[in-house]
């Protein structure tokens, strides 16, 4: 029965996807003008996915804003070397070096693996992929030894407030275990969770990260600029269906985060045709995307005389 269960995870994380999309514009004010229904929304499909809906919504917030900014940027920022010494991240060269030893290919493995298993649960407890500016933040724990500067005035409080709706998702897993045994909640649930999250990290991944889409700092950066640095990427049909057409609408979300996934697709076809120039659209397939960005996007380096950090080509 195991190819089964693989197979049913597969499809019951790809499609539990699109719960998480929901909850995502949830957060963004996107799903309903009725503010108490959306919070409620965003909250209870969130904790069923034990994601932190409050936490997530404040750090999600600042990616917004900050999108390929080198320092504040909040999620997948690149390490840089050779760099000015005031943006140059330690470990930087150590990560090239492992590289050059390891070769191509297995460097590529090696980071598809790490961050598809690895990179959410990462983010949410180490603030792993974000800026140096927030430090090592933690999604549940606003309190030291962990990083505030993402959690300033209310927000602390609304880090408990999401910790007690996965406290209660928890209990309940808890609650199944006991009743229906730890694989039963395994196959069920747990899989197809790990399949939610591979989707999102390929998802953050993808749309903010190519050979040749830069990262920028100071003068070279505003929040507009950031918007178009994120790239649409063809899915398909059935992929765009079931999760609200997130990836191939991408760079409209965050040119404007509050236009439901059902208008997306119309406002994208009018920046395409209004900004040829700067709208950002890669035809190539997912599967090779992936590859190419785990083998090629290492770290960057600044490009001398401007604002701007480009991936270093080893």
């Amino acid at each position: 029965m195991l190819p089964v269960w693989i197979l049913y995870s597969l499809i019951s994380g790809t499609t539990a996807m699109g719960l998480w999309v929901l909850a995502h514009e949830c957060g963004h004010g996107a799903f309903s003008e009725n503010r108490k229904l959306e919070t409620s929304v965003g909250y209870i499909l969130h904790s069923i996915l034990l994601v932190p809906y409050f936490s997530w919504q404040r750090s999600h917030s600042v990616h917004h804003r900050f999108t390929n900014h080198i320092t504040d940027g909040e999620t997948h920022v690149p390490l840089v070397i050779g760099g000015d010494g005031i943006y140059e991240q330690s470990g930087g060269e150590k990560e090239v070096e492992s590289f050059k030893s390891l070769g191509k290919f297995k460097f590529g493995v090696i980071q598809l693996v790490t961050h598809l298993l690895a990179g959410w649960p990462a983010y949410l407890f180490f603030g792993k992929t974000g800026g140096p500016r927030y430090g090592m933040s933690n999604h549940f724990w606003p309190r030291p030894p962990f990083s505030r500067k993402l959690w300033p005035s209310i927000w602390a409080k609304k880090v408990w407030l999401s910790d007690c709706g996965i406290l209660v998702t928890l209990t309940l897993i808890s609650l199944c275990v006991k009743h229906f045994g730890f694989f039963s909640v395994l196959t069920i649930y747990i899989a197809p969770l790990l399949v939610v999250n591979c989707w999102l990290v390929i998802y953050t991944w993808l749309h903010h990260t190519d050979t040749d889409v830069p990262h920028l700092r100071g003068p070279d950066f505003s929040f507009i600029r950031g918007a178009f640095l994120s790239i649409d990427r063809p899915y398909g049909k059935v992929l765009d269906f079931l999760h609200h057409n997130i990836g191939s609408t991408h760079a409209i979300h965050h040119i404007s985060p509050s236009i439901p996934h059902y208008h997306a697709r119309q406002a994208t076809l009018a920046i395409k045709r209004a900004f040829p120039k700067v709208y950002l659209y890669n035809p190539t397939p997912i599967h090779k995307a992936l590859w190419n960005i785990a083998c090629n996007c290492v770290a960057v380096k600044s490009d001398e005389g401007t604002s701007r950090y480009i991936w270093k080509k080893l």
